[in-house]
């Protein structure tokens, strides 16, 4: 699928473009200025964008009021339909944040059953116990996301509340065309709405992109035939940075090679899973990685290894955000697109990727692992492409078991000649392709 040969853009709009942290009930069509982007993501080499969520919520888009009506501190309906025009016209393509596991105290069915207690015709959708009563002296009780009262579990058994969703759904491809969803929360999503929703997507837009959060566990439990077609890949997510934080490249080819490599027991081959090395819920990468320096071979193993890759905004340049602070520093405001040295470096990794099948698609083997320093290969059909990192200050000698010849470095356009050892500079990010 498209996708699968992609590179994502994240924004979360309520951030990016500046709106008010607690929703004023003001419309203002701050999500124009996504249209302004459009030509730096053309540049940059992006072609999809993922929304985080875009609807009216109480306060940061997690807590839904109205799954119909873009945020009033984002605009309008016609304002983001006219983005999405935008984008599509420069061929990037959009999914938006579906948060379907839970909804904010001020969703109009909650507030009916606030009101009208058990007379309510919405009483189901919920999972409420009356007569007994919460923090907010309701009168009542229901089930929050783990814990959090302010995000109201929805009931997914309730056919009313799967079929409200599921016209939400077909609403957005019909009046935005979106090319697909992000579940939110998606390990904690009842299975059986996953398999109607993916029935139901692939019935209306054959070609449409579900994506689903997924924490820990086996991802095979949602990404299947049946159910999602990727989810986010946080174990090595966090296996790129605590690498390179630790000196210890043993634990992120461990990864690699557990999800994706050639051995019987290899669990995820074949799966296209999403990958990123931040985003707007952990600290940027900037700030987690403790050696400035291992920035750019952060990006260089993300760009290299299996799966669908993203970038969250701003984090091309460098800029940091610490998850202790509190999310709101995670998703900043940025007025107008940068360019430096290491979104330059990023493009070029894009371009070779997009050009690569053994990197959108192909096998992955290990062929020189240190504590400092691996090198894999990324192998489809004929195509064979060599990624190479160093996260050592000094060189370092290699010794690649690939045969003897000559290689070009895809980065710099030169000839390599590798004679089964190669010395790799400090803190460098190679990958070599036939010459």
């Amino acid at each position: 699928m498209w996708q699968d040969k992609s590179v994502f853009y994240q924004i979360y709009p309520l951030g990016f473009c500046g709106a008010p942290l607690e929703n004023d009930g003001k419309v203002v069509g701050r999500i124009q200025k996504v249209s302004e982007w459009a030509e730096y993501l053309t540049e940059l080499g992006a072609d999809a964008v993922l929304f985080n969520p875009v609807f009216e919520s109480d306060r940061h888009g997690y807590d839904t009021r109205d799954y119909e009506k873009i945020d009033c501190r984002l605009g309008t309906n016609s304002d983001f339909a006219k983005v999405c025009g935008v984008l599509h016209e420069k061929g990037i393509r959009m999914i938006l944040d579906g948060v379907f596991n839970h909804v904010g105290r001020g969703f109009l069915p909650f507030q009916d059953v606030l009101k009208n207690k058990e007379a309510s015709a919405y009483k189901d959708w919920f999972h409420i116990q009356f007569g007994q009563n919460d923090g907010y002296n309701d009168g009542l009780s229901y089930e929050g996301w783990e814990g959090h009262q302010e995000l109201v579990k929805l009931n997914l058994h309730n056919r009313e509340v799967v079929d409200y969703l599921l016209k939400c759904v077909r609403g957005w491809i019909e009046e935005f065309q979106i090319d697909g969803l992000r579940l939110d929360v998606a390990y904690c999503v009842d299975k059986g709405f996953l398999k109607e929703l993916r029935s139901f997507c692939d019935r209306i837009k054959p070609d449409f992109f579900l994506m689903g959060e997924m924490l820990f566990g086996d991802y095979t439990q949602i990404v299947n035939q049946t159910m999602l077609h990727s989810c986010t890949n946080y174990e090595c997510y966090k296996g790129i940075f605590s690498s390179l934080n630790d000196m210890n490249l043993y634990e992120i080819s461990y990864s690699l090679n557990r999800q994706f490599g050639s051995e019987a027991w290899t669990i995820y081959k074949g799966l296209h899973l999403f990958t990123f090395v931040d985003n707007h819920d952990v600290s940027r990468v900037a700030s987690i990685l403790t050696n400035k320096n291992h920035l750019s071979l952060a990006y260089g193993l993300l760009f290299g290894i299996p799966g669908i890759p993203c970038i969250y905004y701003g984090s091309e340049w460098g800029i940091e955000g610490n998850k202790k602070n509190g999310d709101d520093e995670l998703r900043p405001e940025i007025n107008k697109p940068n360019h430096n040295t290491l979104s330059e470096f990023i493009s070029k990794l894009i371009v070779i990727r997009k050009q690569s099948k053994a990197l959108c698609y192909g096998d992955y083997k290990n062929i020189a692992v240190a504590n400092r320093q691996l090198v894999f290969e990324r192998r489809a059909e004929d195509e064979s492409i060599l990624v190479a990192v160093n996260a050592d200050a000094e060189s370092a000698a290699v010794n690649l078991n690939v045969g003897n010849g000559m290689m070009k470095d895809l980065l710099t356009g030169d000839k390599v000649q590798i004679n089964g050892q190669y010395t790799l500079p400090p803190y460098s990010v190679a990958y070599w392709g036939k010459a």
